[in-house]
């Protein structure tokens, strides 16, 4: 686990902005996604078209991203819109692998494995996924992706564009929280949290100053 840091003793953080990819099809559709492969619909372009607007004062060196095509598509849309260099992609900051269950309905799920189905209602991190990803698996190379940008981005602003899962173990970290505490809370597309990481640690951090008006998460379009 990573260590959870002191701001004041972190030497030369990278200041990164975690958040969450526009909206899929599957999204409005309750399907689990996971590690399938899903574009975004119309609305998860115009989310990702909100949050380089948004973001168009947040002073970002670089931008990384889940390769999974729904984070890869609304980073792209960002970086282009922010003039920055193509994103960077991270296998670490995938969605979790929900395993035989994904590109399931949920309506299905709750069918056939109503047991799954609630703790995935919950976001219970302890869920076992069969052919999946084990809790401790999925959090810590999540934690490597942190870290490997905070290596490559010493006192530099990087926006990462990841999951919902995967932001859940962001969450629980800056909480100083357990990494199987069920949060009750789901973070919408577009969504997004800061935070500093190094090489070693990751600490969280207040929203930075921005060179314009606009410095808060953009709102979802729905």
């Amino acid at each position: 686990m990573p260590r959870r840091g002191n701001i004041q003793a972190m030497k030369h953080p990278a200041l990164v902005c975690i958040a969450r990819h526009g909206e899929t099809d599957w999204n409005t559709a309750g399907i689990l996604q996971g590690w399938l492969d899903v574009p975004l619909n119309a609305t998860g372009r115009a989310q990702a078209e909100e949050m380089a607007a948004a973001f168009a004062g947040a002073g970002f060196a670089a931008v990384w991203t889940s390769p999974l095509r729904r984070a890869a598509e609304t980073a792209d849309i960002i970086a282009a819109a922010l003039h920055l260099p193509a994103p960077t992609a991270h296998a670490g900051l995938k969605e979790r692998n929900f395993g035989l269950v994904q590109g399931m309905p949920k309506a299905e799920l709750a069918e056939s494995n109503p047991l799954l189905m609630q703790q995935i209602q919950r976001r219970n991190p302890a869920a076992e996924f069969v052919e999946g990803e084990t809790m401790d698996a999925f959090a810590d190379r999540v934690f490597a992706a942190l870290h490997a940008i905070g290596r490559h981005h010493p006192d530099q602003r990087v926006l990462a564009i990841t999951h919902g899962w995967t932001m859940d173990v962001v969450t629980r970290q800056l909480l100083h929280l357990p990494r199987n505490t069920v949060l009750n809370m789901k973070r919408k597309n577009g969504e997004s949290v800061w935070l500093e990481a190094t090489r070693h640690a990751i600490a969280a951090t207040a929203v930075p100053e921005m060179s314009t008006t606009t410095a808060s998460a953009p709102h979802p379009a729905r």
